[in-house]
């Protein structure tokens, strides 16, 4: 099984990349996902609806539409604003709306103020979220499960999510930190027990 979630992921990246087939080997990595995620059913199902209501505030707004380029993730009912903005208050302001999002329990604003990415910027950064998910599995700890870290990548800071140990926090870190072009690692973990 370990073989046929790395070939998902890999197969994922390739599409992505791409640019073709994307959505029926993204139905395939996702069901993977769910199969190896820590989080409920339900927390799953919750975290998508949360991104999808998030994305409509972003869309409501046409200044912060206009004005920003905020991206979002959730993961474990917390949501990580990422990306590019004209003013600190745009930001804020969406982060402030998301938080009133039912179920949400935290809001990481990581929006920095300044020039929006530009398309090789996005580029790298979906490169540099590949290499890093692919350096993942390269960390022998039993039990450990690459699927369950969420990587997100903003201008060659990578943001780390996931329902870890903190033994499989520090050895994710360890591996990404030292991975060429990555200039920052921060560690949003929620953190769990090992089992005994």
């Amino acid at each position: 099984m370990h073989t046929l979630t790395r070939l998902c992921v890999v197969t994922t990246l390739g599409a992505v990349l791409s640019g073709c087939g994307a959505v029926v080997v993204g139905g395939v990595a996702t069901g993977a996902v769910v199969a190896h995620d820590r989080r409920t059913t339900g927390t799953v199902v919750e975290d998508k609806e949360i991104t999808l209501r998030a994305a409509d505030l972003r869309a409501s707004d046409p200044e912060i539409r206009e004005r920003s380029n905020i991206a979002i993730t959730t993961y474990n009912l917390k949501v990580l604003l990422t990306g590019q903005t004209e003013s600190a208050e745009l930001s804020e302001r969406l982060a402030a709306k998301v938080a009133q999002l039912p179920r949400v329990t935290h809001v990481y604003n990581e929006v920095t103020v300044g020039a929006e990415a530009t398309w090789s910027d996005a580029a790298s950064d979906t490169i540099l979220t590949g290499r890093v998910k692919v350096a993942l599995f390269d960390i022998k700890m039993e039990g450990f499960d690459t699927l369950r870290v969420k990587v997100t990548t903003s201008k060659n800071t990578v943001y780390l999510m996931g329902l870890v140990t903190r033994a499989e926090a520090d050895a994710v870190t360890d591996k990404v930190r030292y991975l060429s072009g990555v200039e920052k690692v921060v560690r949003l973990f929620d953190y769990i027990q090992p089992a005994s």
